[in-house]
């Protein structure tokens, strides 16, 4: 584990980046972009399209370690390359801003209010190639979107076990159990969550260091707490399907907790800015989600 890019996460301003959206959620991403799906016909080409606008992302002059700590990246884009360089290599050499890796594969069918992930069928070949790759650690994602504790039971212990696989490979874990913004008694359902993740951090060894990645809470400060856990080095949030405006505006009632946005984190960006709009627009989004992350 890298000391300085461990210090640089838990101790510094800042948010997280995250540009990690897979083969499901590409095209969306891409749409929203300006490119249309009839831009491309086959999974490669779509893949290289989205290495271009997240490229056109890290490399801009707003993208700065100045306000972002990290980036969360997808396997595609981390073994591509950014002007010869691997895309995590230029994220920390050029940029200083600490590579993540997106592990999960996607979720399961809904049971018991609940998507587990899939398994993880090949974790060490995905842990060792991160490793390789000199990736800081990874992000994995389920979703709760019934009030039904088992199954949010069953999300958190899913979600640790594997912690433990990618903690004893020297990576830092990022948790992220979501809660749907449109669930049913989303207030208790974080409340049960809390539990939980509390319940589970008491059993992890002092080296098994780990991130949380939390839906913005009904009631602000509920994840305070956790914050000061000794195996937890950050807490973040993701923007869940919030516009960026009100994203940040709940981002900014919870002291201490900070910003992994995507969809918030693009929105407003396209294909067809000059680089001057682009730049720009880049730069006022990545001013707003930092001043909310910073309350």
């Amino acid at each position: 584990m890298n000391k300085t890019q461990l210090n640089q996460i838990k101790n510094n301003q800042g948010f997280i980046a995250a540009l990690d959206q897979s083969g499901g959620s590409t095209p969306k991403a891409l749409l929203s972009y300006g490119v249309s799906e009839d831009s491309y016909s086959t999974e490669a080409e779509m893949y290289d399209l989205v290495h271009q606008m997240r490229t056109r992302i890290i490399t801009s002059p707003a993208f700065s370690n100045d306000y972002i700590l990290g980036a969360i990246l997808f396997r595609q884009t981390m073994i591509s390359q950014i002007e010869g360089i691997d895309t995590a290599d230029y994220l920390w050499e050029r940029k200083h801003i600490v590579p993540f890796l997106k592990i999960d594969l996607g979720l399961a069918e809904l049971e018991n209010g609940v998507q587990l992930m899939k398994p993880i069928v090949n974790l060490d070949q995905i842990l060792d190639e991160a490793n390789a790759k000199n990736i800081f650690g990874t992000k994995m994602r389920s979703v709760i979107k019934q009030n039904n504790p088992e199954g949010i039971r069953e999300v958190v212990e899913q979600q640790f076990e594997l912690a433990r696989v990618i903690s004893a490979a020297d990576l830092v874990p990022i948790i992220e159990p979501e809660v749907d913004i449109n669930a049913e008694d989303k207030g208790e359902i974080e409340s049960i969550l809390h539990g939980l993740l509390l319940e589970e951090l008491g059993k992890l060894t002092p080296d098994q260091l780990v991130m949380l990645k939390l839906t913005i809470p009904e009631g602000d400060n509920l994840y305070q707490d956790l914050m000061g856990h000794p195996n937890v080095v950050r807490v973040v949030a993701l923007s869940g399907g919030y516009d960026r405006e009100l994203a940040n505006q709940r981002l900014s009632s919870n002291i201490g907790l900070i910003a992994s946005f995507s969809r918030a984190l693009a929105e407003g960006l396209s294909a067809d800015q000059s680089d001057e709009q682009f730049n720009q627009k880049l730069a006022d989004t990545i001013q707003g989600i930092y001043q909310a992350s910073i309350t």
